[in-house]
Protein backbone atom coordinates (compact mmCIF):
# COMPACT_ATOMS: atom_id res chain seq x y z
CA UNK A 1 0.00 0.00 0.00
CA UNK A 2 2.50 2.40 0.39
CA UNK A 3 4.50 1.36 -2.55
CA UNK A 4 1.37 2.31 -4.15
CA UNK A 5 0.69 5.63 -2.44
CA UNK A 6 4.65 6.85 -3.12
CA UNK A 7 4.23 6.00 -7.18
CA UNK A 8 0.97 7.83 -7.12
CA UNK A 9 2.32 10.88 -5.01
CA UNK A 10 5.06 10.28 -8.23
CA UNK A 11 2.54 10.87 -11.31
CA UNK A 12 0.79 13.52 -9.69
CA UNK A 13 4.19 15.73 -9.32
CA UNK A 14 5.33 14.39 -13.02
CA UNK A 15 1.58 15.81 -14.46
CA UNK A 16 1.63 19.20 -12.56
CA UNK A 17 5.73 19.50 -14.03
CA UNK A 18 4.35 19.21 -17.53
CA UNK A 19 1.43 21.21 -17.16
CA UNK A 20 3.95 23.89 -15.89
CA UNK A 21 5.95 23.84 -18.37
CA UNK A 22 3.36 23.92 -21.51
CA UNK A 23 1.87 26.81 -19.76
CA UNK A 24 5.10 28.43 -19.49
CA UNK A 25 6.10 28.30 -22.96
CA UNK A 26 2.35 29.53 -24.03
CA UNK A 27 3.39 32.37 -21.93
CA UNK A 28 6.86 33.00 -24.05
CA UNK A 29 4.96 32.69 -27.31
CA UNK A 30 2.35 35.35 -26.17
CA UNK A 31 5.53 36.75 -25.02
CA UNK A 32 7.10 37.09 -27.70
CA UNK A 33 4.81 39.20 -29.88
CA UNK A 34 3.20 41.10 -26.93
CA UNK A 35 5.78 41.97 -24.17
CA UNK A 36 8.87 41.93 -26.07
CA UNK A 37 11.11 40.06 -23.17
CA UNK A 38 14.75 40.13 -23.38
CA UNK A 39 16.47 38.51 -26.18
CA UNK A 40 18.63 36.24 -23.45
CA UNK A 41 15.53 35.07 -21.83
CA UNK A 42 14.25 33.77 -25.68
CA UNK A 43 17.39 32.10 -26.29
CA UNK A 44 17.75 30.26 -23.18
CA UNK A 45 14.08 29.10 -23.75
CA UNK A 46 15.29 27.76 -26.74
CA UNK A 47 17.98 25.88 -25.95
CA UNK A 48 16.20 24.60 -22.75
CA UNK A 49 13.21 23.16 -25.20
CA UNK A 50 15.35 21.94 -28.26
CA UNK A 51 13.68 24.71 -30.58
CA UNK A 52 16.22 23.60 -33.72
CA UNK A 53 16.89 23.24 -37.39
CA UNK A 54 12.93 22.20 -38.76
CA UNK A 55 11.30 22.06 -34.96
CA UNK A 56 12.16 26.18 -35.14
CA UNK A 57 10.39 26.68 -38.76
CA UNK A 58 7.30 24.99 -37.54
CA UNK A 59 6.76 26.32 -34.31
CA UNK A 60 7.46 30.23 -36.01
CA UNK A 61 4.56 29.46 -38.77
CA UNK A 62 2.33 28.20 -36.30
CA UNK A 63 3.36 31.58 -33.61
CA UNK A 64 2.70 33.65 -37.07
CA UNK A 65 -0.17 31.51 -37.63
CA UNK A 66 -1.77 32.56 -33.88
CA UNK A 67 -0.86 36.37 -34.08
CA UNK A 68 0.01 37.45 -37.82
CA UNK A 69 1.84 40.26 -38.88
CA UNK A 70 0.52 44.25 -39.26
CA UNK A 71 0.12 45.25 -42.69
CA UNK A 72 1.51 48.43 -43.95
CA UNK A 73 -0.76 50.99 -45.34
CA UNK A 74 -0.17 52.12 -49.18
CA UNK A 75 1.17 54.95 -49.40
CA UNK A 76 -1.44 55.77 -52.38
CA UNK A 77 -5.13 56.70 -51.02
CA UNK A 78 -7.63 54.56 -51.93
CA UNK A 79 -10.41 55.00 -54.46
CA UNK A 80 -13.25 56.98 -52.64
CA UNK A 81 -16.39 55.28 -52.14
CA UNK A 82 -18.79 55.88 -54.30
CA UNK A 83 -16.83 56.50 -57.66
CA UNK A 84 -16.18 53.89 -59.90
CA UNK A 85 -14.50 53.34 -63.83
CA UNK A 86 -17.75 54.50 -65.26
CA UNK A 87 -18.84 58.16 -66.53
CA UNK A 88 -20.87 60.11 -63.81
CA UNK A 89 -22.32 62.31 -66.81
CA UNK A 90 -22.15 62.94 -70.36
CA UNK A 91 -18.94 64.19 -71.95
CA UNK A 92 -19.76 64.64 -75.59
CA UNK A 93 -16.53 62.49 -76.58
CA UNK A 94 -19.06 60.37 -79.23
CA UNK A 95 -19.35 63.63 -80.94
CA UNK A 96 -15.84 63.29 -82.14
CA UNK A 97 -17.07 60.93 -84.97
CA UNK A 98 -20.11 63.42 -86.16
CA UNK A 99 -17.54 66.15 -86.28
CA UNK A 100 -15.22 64.11 -88.49
CA UNK A 101 -18.00 63.67 -90.35
CA UNK A 102 -19.28 67.38 -90.86
CA UNK A 103 -15.71 68.02 -92.54
CA UNK A 104 -14.93 65.68 -94.56
CA UNK A 105 -18.81 66.54 -96.27
CA UNK A 106 -17.63 70.56 -96.11
CA UNK A 107 -13.87 69.93 -97.57
CA UNK A 108 -14.85 66.77 -99.64
CA UNK A 109 -12.23 63.81 -100.52
CA UNK A 110 -10.53 62.62 -103.33
CA UNK A 111 -10.55 59.26 -105.50
CA UNK A 112 -8.49 58.70 -108.43
CA UNK A 113 -9.21 54.67 -110.11
CA UNK A 114 -6.94 53.76 -113.13
CA UNK A 115 -8.35 51.48 -115.88
CA UNK A 116 -5.55 49.22 -117.73
CA UNK A 117 -6.92 46.64 -120.26
CA UNK A 118 -6.73 45.97 -124.40
CA UNK A 119 -9.37 47.53 -126.12
CA UNK A 120 -12.45 45.85 -126.45
CA UNK A 121 -12.81 44.41 -122.86
CA UNK A 122 -15.52 47.40 -121.90
CA UNK A 123 -13.39 49.53 -119.50
CA UNK A 124 -15.22 53.05 -119.91
CA UNK A 125 -19.12 51.00 -119.24
CA UNK A 126 -17.67 49.56 -116.49
CA UNK A 127 -16.11 52.57 -114.23
CA UNK A 128 -19.31 54.50 -115.87
CA UNK A 129 -21.62 51.15 -114.15
CA UNK A 130 -19.66 51.71 -110.81
CA UNK A 131 -20.55 54.83 -110.65
CA UNK A 132 -23.80 55.38 -111.96
CA UNK A 133 -23.06 58.18 -114.53
CA UNK A 134 -20.88 59.27 -117.41
CA UNK A 135 -17.23 59.31 -115.80
CA UNK A 136 -15.45 57.86 -118.44
CA UNK A 137 -15.33 58.78 -122.32
CA UNK A 138 -16.59 55.32 -124.12
CA UNK A 139 -14.94 55.30 -127.54
CA UNK A 140 -16.89 53.14 -130.16
CA UNK A 141 -14.08 51.79 -132.06
CA UNK A 142 -11.38 52.99 -134.25
CA UNK A 143 -12.19 55.55 -137.13
CA UNK A 144 -10.44 55.10 -140.39
CA UNK A 145 -8.78 58.00 -140.37
CA UNK A 146 -7.69 58.06 -136.84
CA UNK A 147 -4.42 56.45 -136.17
CA UNK A 148 -3.75 53.78 -133.52
CA UNK A 149 -1.32 55.26 -130.78
CA UNK A 150 2.09 53.74 -131.36
CA UNK A 151 2.48 54.10 -127.25
CA UNK A 152 0.65 54.26 -124.70
CA UNK A 153 -1.36 57.18 -123.66
CA UNK A 154 -2.56 58.42 -120.26
CA UNK A 155 -5.90 60.17 -120.02
CA UNK A 156 -7.41 61.61 -116.64
CA UNK A 157 -10.74 63.19 -116.84
CA UNK A 158 -12.21 64.75 -113.54
CA UNK A 159 -15.60 64.68 -112.26
CA UNK A 160 -17.51 66.03 -108.92
CA UNK A 161 -20.21 63.73 -107.71
CA UNK A 162 -22.22 64.24 -105.02
CA UNK A 163 -24.14 61.78 -102.89
CA UNK A 164 -26.07 62.17 -99.65
CA UNK A 165 -24.35 65.59 -99.36
CA UNK A 166 -21.05 63.94 -99.24
CA UNK A 167 -18.74 65.19 -102.24
CA UNK A 168 -15.82 63.51 -104.23
CA UNK A 169 -13.65 64.50 -106.77
CA UNK A 170 -13.37 61.34 -108.60
CA UNK A 171 -10.84 60.96 -111.14
CA UNK A 172 -10.72 57.98 -113.80
CA UNK A 173 -6.96 57.79 -115.33
CA UNK A 174 -7.59 55.35 -118.70
CA UNK A 175 -4.89 54.05 -120.53
CA UNK A 176 -5.85 53.89 -124.38
CA UNK A 177 -3.02 51.94 -126.12
CA UNK A 178 -1.93 49.42 -123.67
CA UNK A 179 -1.46 45.76 -125.01
CA UNK A 180 -3.07 46.86 -128.57
CA UNK A 181 0.40 46.89 -130.53
CA UNK A 182 2.14 43.74 -132.26
CA UNK A 183 5.89 44.22 -129.77
CA UNK A 184 4.08 44.76 -126.39
CA UNK A 185 7.20 45.20 -124.65
CA UNK A 186 7.68 46.97 -122.03
CA UNK A 187 4.28 48.68 -122.78
CA UNK A 188 3.74 49.34 -119.04
CA UNK A 189 6.37 51.76 -118.32
CA UNK A 190 4.28 54.81 -119.13
CA UNK A 191 2.05 53.81 -116.64
CA UNK A 192 4.44 53.22 -114.20
CA UNK A 193 6.24 56.43 -114.97
CA UNK A 194 2.67 58.41 -114.55
CA UNK A 195 2.04 56.36 -111.42
CA UNK A 196 5.50 57.75 -110.04
CA UNK A 197 5.10 61.01 -110.99
CA UNK A 198 2.04 61.46 -108.96
CA UNK A 199 3.95 60.57 -106.47
CA UNK A 200 7.21 62.99 -107.00
CA UNK A 201 4.80 66.17 -107.68
CA UNK A 202 2.67 65.11 -104.07
CA UNK A 203 6.09 64.95 -102.60
CA UNK A 204 7.16 68.50 -103.77
CA UNK A 205 4.60 70.14 -102.38
CA UNK A 206 4.57 68.79 -98.88
CA UNK A 207 8.24 69.25 -98.92
CA UNK A 208 7.95 72.93 -99.68
CA UNK A 209 8.39 75.72 -96.78
CA UNK A 210 4.96 77.72 -97.48
CA UNK A 211 3.04 74.75 -98.55
CA UNK A 212 -1.05 74.28 -98.76
CA UNK A 213 -2.98 73.63 -96.64
CA UNK A 214 -4.66 70.60 -98.67
CA UNK A 215 -2.57 69.25 -100.74
CA UNK A 216 -4.10 68.28 -103.98
CA UNK A 217 -4.08 64.39 -104.12
CA UNK A 218 -3.25 63.17 -107.78
CA UNK A 219 -2.28 60.00 -106.85
CA UNK A 220 -3.53 56.66 -108.22
CA UNK A 221 -5.50 54.79 -105.01
CA UNK A 222 -6.54 52.00 -107.22
CA UNK A 223 -6.02 50.45 -110.38
CA UNK A 224 -8.26 48.18 -112.22
CA UNK A 225 -6.30 45.77 -114.26
CA UNK A 226 -8.93 44.02 -117.08
CA UNK A 227 -8.27 40.42 -117.80
CA UNK A 228 -9.42 38.89 -121.23
CA UNK A 229 -11.90 35.94 -120.63
CA UNK A 230 -9.85 33.46 -122.58
CA UNK A 231 -10.73 31.26 -120.14
CA UNK A 232 -7.11 29.47 -120.22
CA UNK A 233 -4.61 31.02 -118.58
CA UNK A 234 -3.11 34.45 -118.04
CA UNK A 235 -0.70 35.95 -120.66
CA UNK A 236 2.55 36.64 -120.44
CA UNK A 237 1.48 40.46 -120.49
CA UNK A 238 -0.83 40.00 -117.90
CA UNK A 239 1.76 38.63 -115.74
CA UNK A 240 4.88 41.07 -116.64
CA UNK A 241 2.56 44.19 -116.01
CA UNK A 242 1.18 43.09 -112.39
CA UNK A 243 4.69 41.76 -111.59
CA UNK A 244 5.80 45.60 -111.93
CA UNK A 245 2.88 47.39 -110.90
CA UNK A 246 1.72 45.98 -107.63
CA UNK A 247 4.76 47.20 -106.35
CA UNK A 248 3.72 50.89 -106.68
CA UNK A 249 0.07 50.69 -106.88
CA UNK A 250 -3.03 48.96 -105.57
CA UNK A 251 -4.17 46.05 -108.17
CA UNK A 252 -7.59 44.96 -108.54
CA UNK A 253 -7.15 42.27 -111.00
CA UNK A 254 -11.02 41.71 -113.17
CA UNK A 255 -12.29 39.50 -115.76
CA UNK A 256 -14.00 41.20 -118.15
CA UNK A 257 -17.18 40.29 -119.56
CA UNK A 258 -17.82 37.39 -117.31
CA UNK A 259 -20.82 36.68 -119.78
CA UNK A 260 -18.90 35.23 -122.44
CA UNK A 261 -18.17 32.31 -120.24
CA UNK A 262 -20.80 29.15 -118.97
CA UNK A 263 -20.59 29.48 -114.91
CA UNK A 264 -17.97 26.14 -115.09
CA UNK A 265 -15.85 27.88 -117.24
CA UNK A 266 -15.74 31.01 -115.02
CA UNK A 267 -14.99 29.31 -111.64
CA UNK A 268 -12.12 27.28 -113.29
CA UNK A 269 -10.75 30.20 -114.77
CA UNK A 270 -10.93 32.03 -111.16
CA UNK A 271 -9.21 29.24 -109.72
CA UNK A 272 -6.57 29.05 -112.76
CA UNK A 273 -5.70 32.94 -112.28
CA UNK A 274 -5.47 32.68 -108.98
CA UNK A 275 -3.33 30.24 -108.81
CA UNK A 276 -0.70 31.63 -111.25
CA UNK A 277 -0.63 34.73 -109.35
CA UNK A 278 0.19 32.75 -106.57
CA UNK A 279 3.06 30.66 -107.93
CA UNK A 280 4.50 34.07 -109.92
CA UNK A 281 4.57 36.03 -106.56
CA UNK A 282 2.17 38.86 -106.96
CA UNK A 283 0.36 40.45 -104.77
CA UNK A 284 -2.64 41.84 -105.25
CA UNK A 285 -5.30 44.36 -103.06
CA UNK A 286 -6.09 43.38 -100.37
CA UNK A 287 -2.24 42.65 -99.44
CA UNK A 288 -2.22 39.95 -96.69
CA UNK A 289 1.05 41.59 -94.98
CA UNK A 290 -1.59 45.04 -94.41
CA UNK A 291 -4.04 42.76 -92.21
CA UNK A 292 -4.06 44.78 -89.50
CA UNK A 293 -6.19 42.43 -86.77
CA UNK A 294 -8.26 39.15 -86.90
CA UNK A 295 -11.10 40.63 -88.51
CA UNK A 296 -9.67 42.29 -91.12
CA UNK A 297 -7.65 39.07 -91.82
CA UNK A 298 -10.77 37.12 -91.93
CA UNK A 299 -12.64 39.26 -94.22
CA UNK A 300 -10.16 39.65 -96.82
CA UNK A 301 -9.06 35.83 -96.74
CA UNK A 302 -12.62 35.16 -97.65
CA UNK A 303 -12.33 38.09 -100.56
CA UNK A 304 -8.74 36.56 -101.43
CA UNK A 305 -10.02 32.83 -101.62
CA UNK A 306 -13.36 33.20 -103.27
CA UNK A 307 -13.92 36.49 -104.79
CA UNK A 308 -10.72 37.37 -106.53
CA UNK A 309 -10.35 37.73 -109.65
CA UNK A 310 -13.85 39.85 -109.80
CA UNK A 311 -15.80 38.29 -112.57
CA UNK A 312 -17.97 41.52 -113.91
CA UNK A 313 -20.24 42.49 -116.64
CA UNK A 314 -20.47 46.14 -117.23
CA UNK A 315 -23.94 47.95 -119.16
CA UNK A 316 -25.04 51.26 -118.51
CA UNK A 317 -28.15 50.64 -120.05
CA UNK A 318 -31.50 49.69 -118.26
CA UNK A 319 -34.19 47.12 -119.20
CA UNK A 320 -37.63 46.41 -117.60
CA UNK A 321 -37.71 42.86 -115.68
CA UNK A 322 -40.20 41.88 -114.06
CA UNK A 323 -41.69 45.57 -113.41
CA UNK A 324 -38.60 47.16 -112.22
CA UNK A 325 -35.97 48.83 -114.54
CA UNK A 326 -32.43 47.28 -113.90
CA UNK A 327 -28.72 48.01 -115.74
CA UNK A 328 -27.93 44.84 -118.01
CA UNK A 329 -27.27 43.54 -121.21
CA UNK A 330 -29.91 42.07 -123.72
CA UNK A 331 -29.04 38.96 -125.48
CA UNK A 332 -31.66 36.64 -127.57
CA UNK A 333 -31.93 34.16 -124.40
CA UNK A 334 -33.10 36.91 -121.99
CA UNK A 335 -31.30 39.85 -119.86
CA UNK A 336 -28.28 39.57 -117.80
CA UNK A 337 -28.69 41.55 -114.59
CA UNK A 338 -25.57 43.63 -114.13
CA UNK A 339 -26.17 44.13 -110.06
CA UNK A 340 -27.47 40.09 -109.98
CA UNK A 341 -24.93 37.69 -107.83
CA UNK A 342 -26.18 34.83 -109.57
CA UNK A 343 -25.52 36.57 -112.99
CA UNK A 344 -21.70 38.19 -112.22
CA UNK A 345 -19.57 39.39 -109.10
CA UNK A 346 -20.67 43.17 -110.02
CA UNK A 347 -22.16 44.05 -106.87
CA UNK A 348 -19.26 42.50 -105.04
CA UNK A 349 -16.77 44.25 -106.43
CA UNK A 350 -18.92 47.61 -106.52
CA UNK A 351 -19.16 47.03 -102.93
CA UNK A 352 -15.79 46.22 -102.18
CA UNK A 353 -14.16 49.28 -104.09
CA UNK A 354 -16.66 52.12 -102.75
CA UNK A 355 -18.48 50.76 -99.71
CA UNK A 356 -16.03 49.01 -97.57
CA UNK A 357 -12.46 49.14 -98.93
CA UNK A 358 -12.44 52.93 -100.05
CA UNK A 359 -10.86 55.09 -97.24
CA UNK A 360 -8.40 51.57 -96.87
CA UNK A 361 -7.14 52.18 -100.39
CA UNK A 362 -6.29 55.20 -99.75
CA UNK A 363 -4.26 55.03 -96.33
CA UNK A 364 -2.47 52.24 -98.17
CA UNK A 365 -1.36 54.52 -100.92
CA UNK A 366 -0.68 56.74 -98.78
CA UNK A 367 1.28 54.59 -95.83
CA UNK A 368 2.93 52.20 -97.93
CA UNK A 369 3.49 53.23 -101.20
CA UNK A 370 3.96 56.44 -101.53
CA UNK A 371 6.21 55.99 -98.34
CA UNK A 372 8.52 53.31 -100.14
CA UNK A 373 8.84 55.98 -103.24
CA UNK A 374 9.10 59.10 -100.56
CA UNK A 375 11.94 56.82 -98.98
CA UNK A 376 13.89 56.06 -101.94
CA UNK A 377 13.64 59.25 -103.24
CA UNK A 378 15.28 60.62 -100.52
CA UNK A 379 17.94 58.42 -100.13
CA UNK A 380 18.67 58.86 -103.56
CA UNK A 381 19.48 62.97 -102.43
CA UNK A 382 21.40 61.81 -99.49
CA UNK A 383 18.62 62.53 -97.13
CA UNK A 384 17.69 66.07 -98.39
CA UNK A 385 14.28 66.72 -99.75
CA UNK A 386 13.95 67.43 -103.58
CA UNK A 387 14.42 70.58 -104.99
CA UNK A 388 11.61 72.54 -106.84
CA UNK A 389 11.17 75.47 -109.03
CA UNK A 390 9.91 77.54 -106.57
CA UNK A 391 13.09 76.99 -103.65
CA UNK A 392 15.39 77.23 -106.52
CA UNK A 393 13.28 80.86 -107.33
CA UNK A 394 13.34 82.32 -103.87
CA UNK A 395 17.09 80.86 -103.28
CA UNK A 396 18.19 82.91 -106.67
CA UNK A 397 16.33 86.17 -105.16
CA UNK A 398 17.89 85.91 -101.48
CA UNK A 399 21.50 85.62 -103.15
CA UNK A 400 19.97 88.94 -105.44
CA UNK A 401 19.38 90.34 -101.87
CA UNK A 402 22.31 89.90 -100.46
CA UNK A 403 23.94 91.04 -103.32
CA UNK A 404 22.22 94.08 -103.23
CA UNK A 405 22.77 94.73 -99.91
CA UNK A 406 26.52 94.33 -99.73
CA UNK A 407 28.72 97.62 -99.85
Amino acid sequence: GEKKREKEKEGKKSRTSEAATLHGCQERKVCLWGGKPPLGSIFRDKERFMFKGSADNKIEAAMSELVPEPRQKPAVPMKPVGINSNLLGYIGIDTIIEQMRKKTMKTGFDFNIMVVGQSGLGKSTLVNTLFKSQVSRKSSGWNREEKIPKTVEIKAIGHVIEEGGVKMKLTVIDTPGFGDQINNENCWEPIEKYINEQYEKFLKEEVNIARKKRIPDTRVHCCLYFICPTGHSLRPLDLEFMKHLSKVVNIIPVIAKADTMTLEEKTEFKQRVRKELEVNGIEFYPQKEFDEDLEDKTENDKIRQESMPFAVVGSDKEYQVNGKRILGRKTPWGVIEVENLSHCEFALLRDFVIRTHLQDLKEVTHNIHYETYRAKRLNDNGGLPPVTTETEENHERALQRRTKKAP
